[in-house]
């Protein structure tokens, strides 16, 4: 089983706060889609033994693309690839391009999750950041993604933004619960460097909330989540069960996932080795590279079995069941249980990591401190 992850760049404008490579200007997008269409047949018979069981069209905002864009890329994908009958498709949308009439023709062509750039229901909270959607927007996307036929619908919201309080967080995941989305995704604002909020708050004119109250903000909000019938099966995402993203879930598993667009990541074993590689972060290189029938791929790296392991326990202790010791021993002819037994033994004796006869997993201390709790297995 792997994963299919395709990049839309496009942005109808970008976040304060964002750092990925997405372009507020759509007059590549014709020689983008070119570009995509060719990289995905490139890798059509290299591809030929993987079954694939996710697709994620991700961005930038997919949905702001030309009428059909999606539809064809889904279509394309099925002819390259093997997809699995009853894969899960995921598009991401932004409220203010997430029209019934869009939505209708992601549906149709066999998208069955959508996941939504809420991230404030707050609308000083949401301009603040940049953010050129409304709650009322939000409310609309998520009517008219019901009325076409999705039900399978993530929200993905924000704590730690500018002027947000507790109670203004806990707010925005009233109305999310009160929806009865089946997935709800909440991260903590990261300042990245570069962008206008990083400059912003460093010259004084944002003041972010005080790191206690952001960290009090979480805890109430996970808390009020959980008690609202959702589980938190990693680190920032909780599901009503059965709805858990199993796009995601490969990630955590360091399953094989191939990336296709600019920039896209890509994990595979390919002739045996555990192989890393990305695509060129420059739109002109990647176009360019495509049309003359080269893959432009960049950092390609063989992991070692070492860091196979580590990656493998840092992905998997991010899902609250942490790693099946079976899973774990097959893959790698050890049990992490043992393998890792200092590191193990300490974290157990802090409170920060628990082991049965079948699992190896944080406690939820363990999860709050996780860059802590991984400092352990690094330091074997």
């Amino acid at each position: 089983m792997a994963g299919l992850y395709i990049h839309i760049p496009f942005c109808k404008r970008k976040c304060r706060y964002c750092d990925f490579i997405s372009f507020p200007d759509y007059k590549n997008e014709d020689l983008y889609f070119v570009a995509l269409v060719s990289e995905m047949r490139k890798y059509a018979p290299l591809m030929k033994d993987r079954h694939f069981d996710t697709v994620f069209i991700g961005g930038g905002t997919p949905t702001s693309l030309k009428p059909g864009r999606i539809a064809a890329l889904l279509s394309e994908a099925k002819n390259c690839f093997d997809i699995a009958e009853n894969a899960e498709i995921t598009v991401e949308a932004n409220p203010e391009s997430a029209t019934e009439e869009k939505l209708k023709e992601l549906y149709d062509a066999g998208a069955d999750r959508l996941s939504i750039g809420l991230q404030s229901a707050n609308d000083i909270e949401l301009h603040a950041i940049g953010r050129i959607h409304t709650r009322d927007d939000f409310l609309r996307a998520v009517s008219a993604a019901r009325k076409v036929g999705f039900t399978n619908i993530n929200a993905d919201v924000m704590h730690g933004l500018p002027g947000q309080t507790k109670e203004s967080y806990l707010e925005t995941l009233r109305l999310v619960t009160d929806l009865e989305l089946p997935h709800i995704s909440s991260y903590a604002l990261i300042l990245e460097e570069g962008t206008p909020l990083f400059d912003d708050v460093n010259a004084g004119k944002v003041m972010l909330p005080d790191p206690d109250d952001t960290a009090d903000m979480e805890d109430a909000g996970f808390a009020f989540l959980e008690s609202a019938g959702y589980s938190r099966y990693e680190i920032s995402n909780f599901a009503k069960e059965g709805f858990s993203c199993r796009h995601n879930l490969n990630y955590w598993d360091n399953g094989e996932y191939l990336g296709i667009g600019l920039n896209s990541h890509s994990a595979l074993r390919l002739k045996g080795d555990w192989t890393r590689f990305r695509n060129t972060d420059m739109l002109n290189e990647y176009i360019a590279e495509l049309g003359e029938g080269r893959l432009p791929v960049r950092d390609t790296r063989k992991i070692e079995r070492d860091e196979e392991m580590f990656e493998t326990i840092m992905l998997g202790l991010r899902k609250t069941e942490g790693i099946i010791r079976a899973d774990f021993a097959a893959r790698f002819g050890c049990d992490p249980v043992e393998h890792y037994a200092p590191a193990v033994a300490e974290l157990e004796a802090d409170g920060m990591a628990e082991t049965t006869e079948t699992i190896l997993r944080l406690t939820r201390r363990g999860l709050d401190f996780q860059n802590e709790a991984l400092i352990k297995f690094m330091e074997q």
